[in-house]
């Protein structure tokens, strides 16, 4: 894959206050602590026997060869487990049959990389070098199908008459997309460090999740412990992507064994045990069939939607299915729809949310149907979706899958788009270079996207040295969520960002919370703080008014404290006040307000990007030689943050678009279990992009914002996936699957019937 080098082109036209980073730029400047980076004295090391069989039953294992190696402490099977709790997997879809969320193989292996045994050595490479003289016997069965016996969990959509609907139309446009299974690769692969304190029978966890408190929760569980005796700390987290949103057996073993021995037990993931362990994304088969009239109008929508879940189920297993089918029909007005979901199991690694959880699966089969669509009636992929979507006046809207549709103007949003890029010029353009033979095509995409309901939790407290502290039920992984909650409380309270410190990922130190996924933590965890930091102003302006026998309304907020300007600037500082309400302060903190607050529904953003790509002749090499992309994201709080998550999501999205491919042979081995094998995006795949966005407020949170994070993965890689059929479709070309390799395209481009009447190379 090829990209233009021309430098990438940021419109500044944000609504909302620019501002700094936040005062923390120790991740920059080397100085994050990660879970690798914490060694306590008298740390274990652990380290897991993987199954190098795909499925099979577990005869006897050996461990006396690896627990008489150096620097083994011990050793364990499933047999030494006796009877744990089981995680929860989230009941979104009724009827989930999850099967048992086990520790270690129990009799039986279900997937390559299933976990069998563990070593608890001295140090790592003690402890993996005792793994190798571990023995067992195994007798394969045959590996799961993936076929209807193995569905776990199924669901179905249906609104008017749609056999009346597909019955009246002119044309049925079907279309089949296959999405390859995808893996979240962060910076930092998953790691866990445990501390049993016998003392006081309590356990503390540090490790990379999104979601600390559910993590608590789990452990409690699993381990039969009261929650109040588990704390789960996430320090500096090194990205997530949605593969650190749920607990793994590996986490609670850790968890386990720190309790067994009575000593801090680390494990920290290889790069290839996450590429062979952790949770895929995508993987889903999406088929649909679109009934239309003569005059472009969509009349019917049916699909098939298959979703794959691996050997186990983490929390969010069905949530990538769902989201996919509740989506459709995207943007548009179609009035009869029937769709149905089917998730079922397989002898792989576990399926989980993945950047976009069913977002850009939904997106791909809307985008290609229309597309399709508009070719078999000669008609622009634009003007198509002029015809069909759903007009500004309409919102809140309520979909044929039972969702409401809070805010949004997508036919203006296309229009934005479209005269952005100058798409009349490009279509001028591209039919002067296939007339002089270049291969060139133009793909849209037009999506909206699910991004923040439920509730999150936040407290704001006056601490004793006079700062503000802030915490959230939220986290973060990496994108710079400090900045933003930071700036949310300090420009409540008209005072700098430096004056705040932000508390987050630690359950001791912060307020029961959901976490952060689903491009919900501004929306909803910005929310929560808003409120809270409304709460802590109105209740810190009383106090000082109390103590200066001043009316509240004559005091202003400085970083000093609470000054009265037309009282000669009597100042009731925020020291003073700390002092004051010192002795009713909780954990240290004083005037502390807490809130929860729960969203009055679901936010949707939008957004259209426009891709315009080449493809070599002769190599099948295709060259991103352009985006436009215009978003719709509500409220910004701090546009670089946001600028950042919309390129670093485009790069995903170019990466599954073209690049990223987990593969299993036959036997169910993995074949692409290190970066040697799974190719992943560069910088210098990153195309020249030119980002605009509109803003409508989302009017069921307190901040009007809606997410940003995912929404790279969801219109790019089907803007990309129709640029590149339409530059083939002189070649006969209708459809390619993801990712779309060099080797792909010449194979269709050598195969595909050539139309007469226009000039191919």
């Amino acid at each position: 894959m090829r990209a233009k080098s021309d430098e990438i082109q940021i419109e500044e036209s944000w609504i909302g206050q620019s501002v700094p980073r936040f005062e923390d730029d120790r991740l920059l400047t080397g100085n994050g602590r990660f879970v690798d980076d914490f060694s306590p004295e008298g740390c274990l090391h652990l380290e897991f026997l993987r199954s190098p069989h795909a499925r099979g039953t577990i005869g006897s294992i050996d461990l006396s060869t690896a627990l008489a190696s150096p620097g083994v402490i011990a050793a364990f099977t499933a047999t030494d487990l006796g009877d744990l709790g089981q995680a929860m997997v989230n009941p979104l879809i009724s009827g989930i049959r999850a099967p048992r969320f086990t520790l270690l193989a129990d009799g039986a292996v279900e997937a390559v990389g299933q976990p069998i045994a563990v070593v608890v050595a001295d140090t790592p490479l003690h402890a993996r070098d005792a793994i190798e003289q571990i023995l067992f016997d195994f007798e394969p069965v045959p590996l799961r199908s993936g076929d209807a016996e193995d569905e776990a969990a199924a669901h179905s959509w249906s609104r008017g008459d749609v056999d009346g609907a597909f019955a009246d139309a002119d044309r049925i446009i079907p279309m089949r997309v296959e999405h390859s299974r995808v893996a979240p690769t962060p910076l930092e692969p998953r790691a866990t460090l445990a501390i049993w304190n016998a003392t006081d029978t309590s356990l503390t966890v540090w490790t990379g999740t999104q979601s600390p408190h559910r993590t608590r929760a789990d452990l409690a569980t699993i381990l039969g412990l009261p929650t109040e005796q588990v704390r789960v700390v996430a320090p500096d987290v090194g990205g997530a992507f949605g593969g650190k949103a749920s607990l793994y057996p590996e986490d609670a073993m850790v968890a386990w064994a720190a309790r067994r021995l009575g000593r801090p037990i680390k494990w920290c993931a290889t790069r290839g045990e996450d590429l062979q362990a952790a949770t895929h994304g995508r993987g889903g088969v999406m088929e649909g069939e679109l009934a239309i009239s003569n005059t472009g109008r969509m009349l019917g929508l049916r699909a098939r939607l298959v979703f794959p879940l691996g050997y186990w189920m983490p929390f969010s297993a069905v949530v990538p299915g769902r989201n996919a089918a509740r989506i459709l029909p995207g943007p548009y007005r179609v009035d009869h729809l029937d769709i149905t979901l089917s998730a079922r199991l397989s002898s792989t690694a576990p399926m989980g949310i993945y950047r976009g959880a069913g977002r850009p699966e939904a997106a791909m089969l809307m985008d290609r149907l229309i597309d399709k669509a508009a070719r078999v009636l000669d008609l622009d992929p634009v003007e198509f979706r002029r015809r069909n979507l759903i007009e500004a006046a309409a919102l809140p809207y309520r979909t044929p899958t039972g969702e409401t549709l809070d805010s949004g103007n997508y036919p203006a949003l296309l229009e934005a788009a479209c005269q952005r890029a100058d798409y009349p010029g490009l279509r001028q353009r591209q039919a002067l270079r296939r007339r002089k033979g270049e291969i060139q095509g133009i793909g849209v995409s037009l999506y909206i996207e699910p991004c923040g309901t439920g509730w999150e939790s936040a407290t704001v407290g006056l601490a004793r040295d006079g700062k503000i502290v802030a915490a959230t039920g939220s986290t973060a992984q990496g994108q710079g969520r400090e900045t933003a909650f930071a700036q949310i409380a300090a420009d409540v309270l008209g005072i700098p960002m430096e004056k705040i410190r932000l508390k987050h990922g630690d359950t001791k130190e912060t307020p029961n919370g959901i976490g952060a996924l689903a491009s919900r933590s501004t929306a909803i965890g910005g929310s929560a703080l808003m409120r809270a930091a409304q709460a802590f102003h109105d209740a810190a302006r009383q106090a000082a008014a109390d103590m200066l026998g001043l009316p509240a309304q004559r005091l202003i907020a400085t970083q000093d404290g609470f000054v009265a300007p037309h009282d000669s600037g009597r100042m009731a500082t925020w020291q003073a006040l700390a002092h004051r309400h010192g002795d009713a302060a909780r954990d240290g903190e004083a005037l502390v307000s807490s809130v929860v607050f729960h969203a009055d529904g679901e936010a949707w953003s939008c957004g259209c990007c426009i891709a315009v790509v080449s493809v070599d002749p002769e190599t099948g090499v295709p060259t991103i030689e352009q985006v436009t992309w215009v978003d719709d994201i509500g409220v910004v709080v701090n546009p670089m943050l946001v600028h950042g998550q919309m390129m670093g999501g485009m790069a995903q999205g170019i990466g599954e678009a073209l690049l990223e491919s987990i593969v299993y042979d036959a036997d169910g081995q993995l074949l692409t279990g290190s970066l040697m094998d799974y190719a992943m995006p560069r910088a210098s795949d990153m195309p020249p992009v030119n980002i605009g966005r509109m803003e409508s407020p989302s009017p069921v949170n307190a901040l009007g914002a809606k997410g940003v994070g995912e929404a790279g993965c969801i219109g790019v890689p089907a803007a990309i996936v129709n640029a590149v059929v339409d530059a083939l479709s002189p070649f006969g070309v209708t459809h390619i699957d993801m990712p779309m390799t060099s080797e792909k395209i010449w194979k269709a481009m050598q195969a595909a019937t050539r139309p007469t009447g226009e000039t191919v190379p």
